[in-house]
């Protein structure tokens, strides 16, 4: 523990990094909290961490509104590349939050030790993201607040605050997921348009993303092999309970197959609409 890190636990450093409303703060704590956590300097949890955050801390802008108020801008603009990386920048900055809410949120279910180092991983990872994105909006002559965004990721996971098992379905195997599905395209019409400083980042938090839904789909498994549930299955049934919305495709058969996520999970649930 030091002055700059004042925590002896691995739920204390993430309670921290989610509220901290500072995002550099935000950042550095979530960096610090994984560093510590792999030096093995920490202990998993005790009776004296605060309780998690049911909302993470966050600065004044941007402001949120509903998802249909948000407005589709071309990207044959500048003005519209701006828009599409705001929106990317805000999502790795609510996926460094969901990453550190599982993590703190269930510190105190009987899993391995090594679920914990794959999420941390994730957390660090997603803080690259934002970090690498919110420079890139600096390079355009903006920043991360300057437009409105949406909060539904936010809203979706906490749906399954009490369940991990549902939230391991609804964030890395939907919402990340989703990601697999669309970034290659994001990625390529920037290229055709010679974005390509903005396509390199895109790249790397594909390539990235993989990993992330493989480290939610193992331990999908892992639980539902622990409760002798047929993964596939129980992921359709808590998608339906949980999840609001159908499966949009197109799908990336091939990288979420990678990622452990094959099409028996997720193509007959394309179609539904869950009140």
């Amino acid at each position: 523990m030091t002055r700059d890190f004042p925590f002896d636990t691995l739920r204390a450093g993430a309670i921290a990094a989610i509220s901290a409303a500072d995002l550099d703060e935000k950042v550095r704590l979530t960096q610090a909290t994984a560093k510590a956590w792999y030096a093995r300097t920490l202990s998993l949890r005790s009776p004296l961490d605060p309780p998690s955050p049911t909302r993470p801390g966050r600065p004044d802008k941007p402001l949120l509104v509903p998802p249909n108020q948000m407005k589709k801008r071309s990207l044959h603009t500048k003005h519209g590349r701006v828009a599409l990386l705001h929106a990317i920048c805000h999502i790795e900055l609510n996926a460094v939050d969901l990453a550190l809410d599982i993590v703190a949120r269930f510190a105190d279910q009987p899993v391995p030790r090594s679920f914990f180092d794959g999420w941390m991983l994730v957390a660090s990872e997603e803080a690259k993201h934002f970090g690498m994105v919110r420079q890139r909006l600096r390079d355009l002559d903006a920043d991360y607040g300057d437009l409105p965004a949406h909060d539904g990721l936010w809203e979706a996971a906490h749906h399954t605050r009490n369940d991990l098992t549902a939230r391991l379905a609804v964030v890395p195997l939907i919402l990340e997921a989703r990601g697999l599905d669309v970034t290659p395209s994001m990625r390529d019409k920037l290229i055709e348009l010679g974005d390509t400083e903005s396509a390199e980042i895109f790249s790397v938090i594909y390539e990235d993303e993989k990993g992330h839904v493989a480290v939610g789909a193992k331990w999908f498994r892992f639980l539902c092999a622990r409760e002798k549930r047929d993964p596939a299955a129980a992921f359709k049934e808590l998608v339906r309970t949980n999840f609001r919305g159908g499966l949009k495709p197109p799908f990336n058969d091939i990288a979420r197959a990678e990622a452990g996520l094959t099409p028996s999970f997720y193509r007959s649930l394309s179609s539904i609409s869950n009140a």
